[in-house]
């Protein structure tokens, strides 16, 4: 099942969500003379390319070129590599990372496994002779070494290539130095695990051991010749990997830092700049205390700097714990019912915003990222803006409705735009808060704009993107009611109504398929309040009840045909649309979901923890959560709906065994249903062909589950 060359499906398929060519991951150097970035080449180019543009002319140019470095070569990923990929999901090849010294001078990258530096006031690039496979190279600050893991061993090296050593190498199996654990990469996001000091004189490096966790089997059936993958996995209520960390000196002497790591073994974020002491954040195993800890290099003694408690859980913020330059600390609170921005012990920020990433501290103000808040004057439904926050006040740095973020240095500020009425997103170079310049993309236009309204719905106010078909009449409130399809992700981290363009194209596509598309942002979806994501502790059903409360109340104002809803998703999409027909066939007559959750048992620790608590200790949890249990359905309703469960074979975070179990349940119960197994597939689906057939044997099941007519 192919479509034309043209076709959106293709095209979705082939430019990769239309994300390639777009420009991204921004480094400004500190006296705001250039700008490092990533981006190919086309639209339809994978191979990301490191340029440098200048912010007084707005002249760009080439840093580094894969192409050109491999001389042509296709690149060659090593196991670990596509272990990092897919725990950031990343989709794109070539150059997808890089760190910079202080300076922004020189940069370090991997490319097929081989240590790569870009001097970027020069243009020139080059190879630097280590043994590989490398992973994760970083600059120190003052660019005269480069450190990077290979087979497990934190290495170092001079900028020029010389003096290559292991500064901490593997003791056993299982052990790595310097590399971020799967349970920090997936859920913690700390995609890292070392170090410089500013000093560049020493690091710290975090040491793993992943000896505690089960090993887990992942096998590709459609080539039973290939020995299954084995990985170490930790599911719900089973061993995590155990995570110490040293203080290493260039010469290897290494200093372990001490906490009580029995109380809090999550190490989940690291700071050390020249504003203080190396800062830790620590996190007890069930989430609802952290402390922030200040170490001392030389002895490895911590001192708490503040501690946080929480009776739910305690959320992860990017950009903090931090100090400023004064040395006070900056970190993103619960307070009061709102989520605000703190320096010291002062909160700078009030409920009327909701604040969601700390992107640059200064002497003068710290620039964060928020959304609108409880107390906000309007509800500014799927917008996220940039503010300077000082103790002066607020303001807005980004104006236009939309999704916004930046990166800022040196007077410089990239902010980075996506608005409802334009494809992609916009980047603007600002100098002191005026335009000095633009970033090109070359991402293709997707030729399809989406017909979406974003609204509220039920009694909660639930956020909703609604999307009708393009060539459907202007008065939504005529007596032709369509087939509905919602189309959620709907849990934690995962907000799928925005006011950015692209993120409706899916959605839009499946409406000029003949649906009415509704799009519902409920509780456990963040970026509005702490107490509507922490609703769904202990209870993830809460996801669907707000599905069908948005459902119903935009059936009063929107020709929906409640006769006919059916409901698809992905990961936790997935697992709401399996909810969805299981619990209530009464409201929904079918249902799509894509590598589903099926057995919150089977899910890692520090996600499945965080909301339904230990599964020795509240079993209840799990089962009232969860699809399956060991005795089979859990809690299942009839009538039986149509069901379509797609999954892919090498899936190594939400793993097949989802499906299979599910499956096999169905199957015990005289329930018919559809699995599509996808062979060789991840968690993503950046296979152009199995992207693209996707999408159309969605529209087919749909069809035919509804009793709709073909096109």
């Amino acid at each position: 099942m192919t479509t034309e060359p043209d076709s959106f499906p293709r095209r979705h398929a082939r430019t990769q969500r239309f994300t390639l060519g777009a420009p991204r991951s921004f480094t400004v150097a500190p006296d705001g003379s250039r700008v490092a970035f990533l981006r190919s080449h086309s639209g339809t180019d994978r191979a990301n390319a490191l340029w440098v543009i200048d912010p007084a002319d707005g002249q760009e140019r080439v840093a580094a070129d894969p192409r050109a470095l491999l001389h042509g070569a296709a690149e060659q990923l090593s196991p670990e590599e596509r272990a990092r990929r897919e725990r950031s999901r990343e989709g794109g090849a070539g150059i997808v990372g890089y760190a910079t010294d202080t300076a922004v001078e020189l940069a370090s990258f991997t490319l097929s496994g081989r240590l790569f530096t870009a001097e970027l006031r020069a243009g020139t690039a080059r190879e630097l002779a280590v043994p590989g496979p490398v992973i994760d190279p970083r600059p120190a600050p003052d660019g005269r070494h480069v450190a990077y893991v290979a087979q497990g061993a934190l290495r170092v090296v001079g900028a020029e290539g010389e003096g290559d050593r292991a500064l901490a190498e593997p003791e056993a199996e299982g052990v790595t130095y310097g590399l971020a654990e799967f349970i920090a990469a997936e859920e913690m996001a700390r995609s890292r695990g070392f170090w410089w000091s500013p000093r560049s004189d020493r690091l710290l490096v975090a040491r793993a051991d992943d000896t505690p966790v089960g090993r887990w089997w992942i096998a590709d059936p459609a080539h039973p010749e290939r020995e299954p993958g084995r990985v170490a996995y930790p599911a719900a209520g089973t061993g995590n990997a155990d995570v110490r960390l040293f203080v290493i000196d260039l010469g290897g002497t290494r200093t372990e830092v001490v906490w009580d790591r029995a109380r809090y073994p999550y190490l989940a974020r690291v700071h050390w700049s020249e504003a203080g002491a190396p800062l830790l954040l620590v996190q007890a195993r069930d989430q609802r205390s952290q402390l922030f800890l200040a170490v001392d290099p030389g002895s490895g003694a911590t001192r708490m700097v503040h501690a946080d408690e929480d009776r739910t859980w305690l959320e992860l913020f990017p950009g903090v714990p931090c100090w400023s330059p004064s040395g006070q600390l900056v970190r993103i609170a619960d307070e009061g019912g709102a989520r605000v921005l703190t320096v010291g012990e002062r909160p700078l920020t009030g409920p009327q915003l909701h604040i969601r990433a700390v992107l640059d501290v200064t002497a003068d103000d710290v620039l964060v990222s928020a959304s609108a808040g409880e107390e906000a004057e309007a509800p500014e439904i799927g917008e996220v803006h940039v503010y300077r926050v000082s103790e002066l006040g607020v303001e807005r740095v980004s104006h236009e409705p939309g999704v916004h973020s930046a990166v800022r240095a040196g007077g410089v500020t990239v902010l980075v735009s996506a608005t409802l009425d334009h494809p992609g997103a916009r980047v603007r170079v600002l100098r002191d808060g005026k335009e000095a310049a633009t970033v090109a993309s070359y991402a293709e236009d997707p030729g399809l704009s989406p017909r979406v309204t974003l609204t509220q719905g039920g009694a909660r106010r639930i956020p909703c993107a609604v999307l009708m078909p393009t060539d459907y009449p202007g008065d939504t409130t005529g007596d032709a009611r369509l087939p509905v399809l919602l189309d959620p992700y709907g849990g934690p981290h995962g907000q799928r109504v925005v006011a950015a363009h692209n993120a409706h194209l899916t959605s839009q596509w499946f409406a000029d398929q003949g649906f009415a598309v509704v799009v519902a942002d409920g509780r456990g979806t963040p970026g509005r309040s702490p107490a509507w994501e922490k609703a769904v502790h202990r209870d993830f059903t809460v996801s669907l009840d707000d599905q069908i409360e948005a459902l119903e109340d935009l059936a009063r104002e929107y020709p929906l045909d409640l006769s006919r809803v059916a409901i698809r998703g992905w990961s936790y999409g997935g697992y709401l649309a399996a909810l969805a027909v299981l619990r209530r066939p009464d409201v929904f007559h079918a249902g799509i979901a894509g590598a589903p959750v099926t057995d919150w048992r089977l899910y890692d620790t520090h996600y499945t923890e965080r909301y339904l608590g230990d599964p020795a200790a509240d079993p209840a949890a799990y089962a009232r959560s969860g699809l399956v249990t060991d005795e089979g359905l859990s809690a299942p309703a009839g009538p039986h709906r149509p069901l379509m469960i797609v999954h892919g074979l090498a899936d190594d975070n939400v793993v097949v065994a989802h499906a299979l179990r599910l499956s096999s349940a169905l199957l015990a119960a005289g329930r018919p249903h559809e699995v599509l197994p996808l062979s060789g597939v991840t968690h993503m689906t950046p296979q152009e062909q199995v992207a693209e057939n996707l999408l159309l044997l969605q529209v087919d099941f749909l069809r035919r589950s509804l009793a709709l007519p073909r096109t």
